[in-house]
């Protein structure tokens, strides 16, 4: 568990830019300590805790490309083509002691050693036959062809991959590649998730008039999952600052991070936000983000606390640009901000300067096959149907003010957030 100091979000400047506060953020923050192996198929997401450095050269011996005729670069054909006497058979998998002499050819298969004196392989469809121990040879091909020289992917002793770097599957195929059959990983962050308020039920429970089911408690656990994180559900707790304050402490105490959304306003029945200074300290970071309000970062015995903003669609947009960057440096991954897909807008949108917005989008054809963002047609950040049925967010820097019709914008599909 990393153990915070009561400042260590301490900020007093103005309005915060989102880049500003993922430094904040990764300088810290910092790693949670504890690590585990896990099998190659349990390391997908999971987060590296050593360089891995590769024990043999891959491929590990030189090998043909194609189905063919192996030869001595020497003995290549120059003005015409050329018989060679063909004197061997390698498959895949085989050992061989085959050696090469002037003007030989040996039939080999893809993945087959390469026999002795052998550099270059002629694939079968250019060659013809002349017999069964005579192989036709046309002029023209280059000494080297259509093999895979030893080491020519990862030479031994290479790192391959950096401690800090998040596992995909074609990092467990290059691991199970160079004889792997596990991994070192960072243990998976513990976080605490709550919701608060009297007017919030869980789904499946009865409904008073007045109250609404609880989705942001549900959309940020399989947010968290996605990332890799182990996540506690606290439930729902009742507006009472005492009963707040007690589970904040608990949760604290148990995980590696607590993240609340709502209730850390400014107003009067803004519980949660007592009851995190009644067991710990808190400031505001005012990101200059929309949609987002806001965002409480606090420290409750050592803890770091997240309090995200309320309505569903600042809570997804924040937990994206915020709470994401606060996970990957507890977890010692680096933070890369997702990369913006160019496209056309098929919109015209009107914003403040020196603040960044995201705007809900859906993607379509124009009839020129070029790819347009299409804005979701209704405002509100409560609009849970505004997330789901668009395919991502434009991304307005923080000097645009303006856009119109076929002006170029950046795009970051949902897919890119998590």
């Amino acid at each position: 568990m990393a153990q915070l100091s009561d400042d260590c979000f301490a900020f007093d400047g103005p309005l915060l830019p989102i880049d500003e506060a993922a430094r904040l953020l990764a300088t810290r923050l910092g790693v949670v300590e504890g690590c585990e192996t896990v099998p190659l198929v349990e390391a997908d997401g999971r987060i590296l805790a050593g360089d891995l450095t590769a024990p043999l050269p891959l491929p590990p011996f030189t090998n043909s490309a194609v189905d063919g005729y192996a030869v001595r670069g020497v003995d290549l054909p120059t003005g015409s083509a050329e018989r060679f006497l063909v004197t061997g058979r390698i498959q895949a998998g085989a050992t061989t002691s085959t050696a090469v002499a002037p003007q030989e050819a040996v039939r080999i298969f893809t993945g087959a050693p390469m026999p002795d004196g052998a550099d270059t392989v002629f694939m079968q469809e250019d060659v013809s036959l002349d017999g069964e121990n005579q192989v036709i040879l046309p002029p023209g091909l280059k000494r080297g062809a259509n093999t895979r020289p030893a080491g020519e992917d990862i030479a031994a002793g290479q790192v391959v991959l950096h401690a800090g770097h998040r596992i995909r599957p074609q990092d467990v195929a290059l691991m199970a590649a160079l004889g792997f059959t596990g991994v070192e990983v960072r243990r998976r962050i513990r976080v605490a998730i709550f919701s608060t308020g009297n007017e919030i039920v869980a789904p499946g429970t009865k409904r008073g008039p007045a109250q609404l089911f609880d989705s942001n408690r549900f959309m940020l656990m399989t947010m968290l999952k996605r990332l890799g994180c182990e996540v506690a559900d606290y439930g729902i707790l009742h507006d009472e600052v005492e009963s707040i304050a007690s589970v904040l402490k608990r949760a604290a105490a148990e995980q590696d991070l607590v993240i609340t959304s709502g209730g850390v306003s400014t107003g009067d029945a803004d519980y949660v936000k007592t009851a995190v200074e009644r067991v710990g300290t808190l400031v505001f970071w005012r990101i200059a983000i929309k949609p987002g309000r806001p965002v409480a970062m606090g420290v409750i015995e050592g803890t770091p606390f997240l309090g995200l903003p309320g309505n569903p669609v600042a809570s997804f947009v924040t937990f994206a640009h915020v709470a994401r960057n606060a996970i990957f440096a507890l977890s010692g991954t680096r933070t890369k901000p997702p990369v913006t897909i160019p496209l056309r807008a098929a919109f015209s949108y009107r914003k403040k300067e020196g603040r960044r917005e995201y705007v809900r989008a859906s993607l379509r054809s124009a009839e020129d096959g070029a790819v347009e963002a299409v804005k979701f047609p209704r405002e509100g950040a409560g609009l849970l149907s505004s997330l789901v049925e668009t395919d991502g967010l434009v991304e307005l820097g923080e000097k645009t003010v303006r856009v119109e019709p076929g002006q170029m914008v950046a795009f970051l599909p949902y897919s890119s957030l998590l």
